[in-house]
């Protein structure tokens, strides 16, 4: 497998294309079965998902929110950005020391994924409303030129419980299945494989995040290639559901004592 950053995007704004930004710098090496990985940053750039924090009027929750976490942390916290994350948000699962939320897509990050770093005249930058629809747009922009059968996948960057550091994870994919299921293969000793479903998505996104860098000298878009999925079942199931997740159960049950 080979990952190819994108050179030289330029900064992005709102209507830009973002599928004819990559066709003109990769055109020739995109190939059917590669997958373009885009980070959400861009995508949200590109539809206009900037805001600003005087966008957000203050509800009670918010500022209750923002009085209990500057308490703790003995630092001043501003409630027009909770209010931001509780706008963005379909539930609230842990509203003290952070705020841990699932998106209105069910991707479950803290801060319902709001960036408040590299966003040009701008105080905060939201999450694409529907990733897999940007996903969908941005492949077919790239049929349109010629670029055909190639996978996308728009990519954040959250952390990971029981683990520090952050790293690489799909919140929007098309062209592709989200995972690939081994269910009934047999391991080396002829075992039956009972419940491991491979997520690809989220392993392809993090093999990108490797070579797209993070900070100042970050690259927003990834070529995969050389890479098959293979004759396995696949499924687009990614995020749990709440019947599922014993985990967000446990945590609409717990509350911080700090």
């Amino acid at each position: 497998m080979e990952l190819t950053p994108v050179a030289d995007l330029p900064e992005i704004r709102p209507g830009d294309d973002i599928a004819a930004l990559v066709a003109e710098r990769v055109d020739d090496d995109l190939e059917p079965g590669d997958v373009l990985t885009v980070a959400s940053t861009i995508v949200s750039k590109a539809e206009g998902r900037t805001a600003d924090l005087e966008d957000y009027p203050v509800s009670g929750r918010a500022q209750e929110i923002a009085d209990k976490i500057g308490e703790l942390t003995d630092e001043e916290k501003d409630p027009r950005f909770a209010q931001a994350v509780l706008e963005e948000s379909t539930e609230l699962l842990i509203d003290c020391p952070f705020l841990l939320t699932e998106t209105r897509f069910g991707h479950i990050c803290v801060n319902a994924g709001i960036d408040r770093s590299n966003v040009p005249g701008h105080d905060l930058l939201l999450l694409p409303k529907r990733p897999s629809e940007s996903a969908e747009r941005i492949r077919q922009g790239l049929e349109d030129r010629g670029v055909e059968d190639v996978a996308v996948i728009v990519t954040d960057t959250c952390g990971r419980p029981f683990r520090h550091g952050q790293r690489g994870v799909a919140i929007g994919w098309a062209g592709m299945p989200a995972s690939r299921d081994w269910r009934g293969e047999r391991d080396r000793d002829g075992h039956e494989l009972e419940v491991t479903v491979q997520s690809v998505v989220d392993e392809l996104s993090a093999a990108a995040n490797l070579v797209t860098g993070e900070g100042a000298g970050g690259t927003p878009a990834v070529v995969v290639s050389d890479w098959d999925f293979g004759d396995l079942e696949g499924s687009d199931e990614l995020f749990r559901s709440v019947e599922d997740d014993l985990v967000r159960q446990a945590l609409r049950e717990w509350e911080f004592d700090g």
